[in-house]
């Protein structure tokens, strides 16, 4: 009887950790991305515009240079070159 009360009493730890772990998850979703933006990159005659989002301005831009970068640069070195120069634009994206 005892070993039946401990397993009743595991399965709603875990139920109640997994109600948690969604309302968690749920909640960050939500608060993740405050910011949208669109960021152009023009590099060695290439160009390329992504869109990404952030919790901060910065990381959304550079998320998005990043995305940029990967698609018009050849090779590593030419990619950290590209993520060292400033975007061409950035344009805000209103959240929806």
């Amino acid at each position: 009887m005892a070993g039946t009360a401990k397993r009743v009493n595991m399965k709603w730890y875990i139920v109640i950790a997994g109600v948690i772990f969604v309302a968690l998850l749920a909640y960050s979703s939500f608060h993740q991305s405050v910011y949208h933006y669109e960021v152009c990159v023009d590099f060695h005659g290439r160009s390329h515009c992504a869109e990404a989002s952030g919790t901060k301005r910065s990381d959304a831009i550079r998320t998005a240079q990043e995305i940029d970068c990967e698609l018009v640069a050849n090779g590593r070195e030419e990619n950290i070159s590209c993520l060292d120069q400033q975007p061409s634009s950035v344009r805000s994206i209103p959240t929806r």
